[in-house]
């Protein structure tokens, strides 16, 4: 096995917008990949034609290109074990079938929809298995040429794995140990199905991860239970040398309360589950994404690592190459993370702080133009600068920073009521005198000016401050007065004081 070159692979049904708990498999299937130097596996598991959605393939491609997740083959990559959409592998699924069928490993079975259903009202729990299988419509139980008469009669008809009873599966998990089971729990699987031509999940994926040469499967708890099931059908067709070592990730459990994390605790709690925004063309419903509600890319990596898996360190922030050399899936937890939504936007202020005040402009530059103001990238780089620590999120300094670019047109009552007292008036016109005479208009320039009247005048600093701050602001918020004043310049600060005198008296 360790001469194997590493193969993983990551393969989502295209059934809807990517949920956040398959952006973390495939995140972790990228880091094992990268740390030994292996492939990763981009495959399209869209065997079952009925729940197919249009425009999801295309979503989760854009999905990953917007996470950074880079895949080394598969759909639109291309590579040496195509096709890679399953839909396309029909041929290939076939001969496999019949290898099966051959070999007695597998069976044809004519049951109806109607006729199992009524089984199970006959049959508590009932299973099609080696207890019940003789009772049923099927190859074992009908002579050879009905069933051949069947099929060319064009009967619908669906092929059964044989599970023989009274084996105990061992199934190697990397995060979990060795995992025994009971073969008898396990009952005859269909493996085809005749009316779409399609194998179903359990037997496209067993030939689609031999031929792609995977050596490793990586995915989630879900998937724990159908385990065994491979590992049977992995002997079935003789494959034991090759068969992958299994990974099984913990859950992502609901922020509060019990149960995985679904779309619904996103929706009630305000915080996205799909890492892009998600238009259902069924029901026409759109669903918020990370991206469009303002979360880096890098800081939903970094958030979702952490989901399930922990570095043994206090370290917290990583970037993806960090995240490559640290990751360890034998560290990952067995039992379920709980998504901490809020520790995500925790991240997001982090990284917002980590990048430069230029990047962060460059983000901030159109929300300034979209609320028509004409203002250098020079200005905007400063605001920034003075605020960024402030906000979780780009979108929010707007509302923090827009005094900055447009005067107030009214003033905060709450703060007028609490801070503009009866000798305000007084003050900020002497102020308005003290700041006419400073030529140097820069906080240096300013601030030792200031605090001397101030101090001569035997005012308190406190009351002086708060109103200058209301009169520049039109509420009692913002980085230091001086900062204010400074970026303003000489004119505007002059001009907004008059204005609150005037308005205010």
């Amino acid at each position: 096995m360790s001469e194997r070159k590493v193969r993983v692979r990551f393969a989502p049904s295209p059934t809807g917008a990517l949920h956040i708990g398959g952006v973390r498999t495939a995140l972790y299937n990228y880091l094992f990949a990268r740390q030994h130097g292996g492939d990763l596996i981009f495959r399209i598991e869209d065997t079952d034609s009925h729940r197919f959605v249009p425009g999801a393939e295309d979503y989760i491609i854009e999905s990953f290109k917007w996470l950074g997740i880079k895949f080394d083959e598969g759909v639109g990559i291309g590579g040496d074990h195509g096709p890679y959409r399953q839909s396309e592998r029909r041929d290939i699924y076939k001969k496999y079938v019949k290898q099966l069928l051959d070999a007695g490993k597998a069976y044809i079975a004519f049951d109806t929809p109607e006729e199992l259903e009524k089984k199970h009202e006959e049959i508590k729990n009932f299973q099609y298995d080696a207890h019940t299988r003789m009772q049923m419509r099927n190859s074992l139980t009908l002579p050879k040429e009905e069933v051949e008469q069947l099929i060319n009669d064009g009967k619908q008809y669906t092929v059964r794995f044989k599970i023989e009873p009274g084996e105990e599966v061992h199934v190697h998990d990397m995060i979990r140990g060795d995992v025994k089971i009971k073969s008898d729990i396990i009952d005859d699987k269909v493996l085809y199905k005749s009316a779409d031509e399609l194998p179903t999940y359990h037997l496209a994926n067993i030939v689609d991860d031999h031929l792609m040469e995977v050596t490793h499967v990586i995915r989630g708890e879900e998937w724990l239970p159908s385990a065994p099931l491979h590992v049977l059908l992995y002997r079935a067709f003789g494959w034991e040398d090759t068969m992958p070592r299994f990974a099984h990730l913990p859950l992502l459990l609901k922020p509060e309360g019990k149960g995985k994390l679904s779309k619904r605790d996103g929706d009630r709690l305000g915080f996205p589950v799909f890492p892009l925004e998600w238009h259902d063309p069924k029901t026409g419903e759109v669903s918020t994404g990370y991206r469009e509600s303002g979360y880096f890319p890098e800081a939903v990596i970094n958030f979702l690592a952490l989901l399930g898996w922990n570095p043994g360190t206090d370290q917290e922030i990583f970037s993806l190459d960090e995240l490559v050399k640290a990751f360890d899936i034998t560290k990952c937890s067995k039992s379920g993370a709980k998504f901490d939504y809020k520790k995500g936007i925790w991240f997001n202020h982090e990284y917002i702080l980590r990048k430069s005040d230029e990047e962060i402009a460059k983000l901030f530059a159109p929300i300034v133009a979209n609320n028509g103001v004409d203002a250098s990238m020079e200005r905007i780089t400063e605001v920034v600068h003075m605020m960024k620590d402030r906000v979780n999120f780009v979108k929010e300094l707007w509302p923090l920073c827009s005094f900055f670019f447009i005067a107030p047109t009214e003033y905060d009552e709450k703060t007028v009521k609490k801070r503009w007292k009866d000798y305000s008036k007084q003050q900020m016109t002497e102020l308005k005198t003290v700041l006419e005479g400073i030529d140097d208009f820069t906080v240096e320039g300013q601030e030792p000016v200031v605090m001397k009247w101030v101090e001569d005048k035997g005012y308190k600093l406190g009351d002086v401050m708060n109103a200058f701050r209301l009169a520049l602001v039109g509420i009692g918020k913002g980085p230091g007065m001086f900062d204010i004043s400074a970026f303003l310049g000489k004119e505007e600060t002059l001009k907004r004081l008059q204005r609150a005198i005037d308005v205010l008296g």
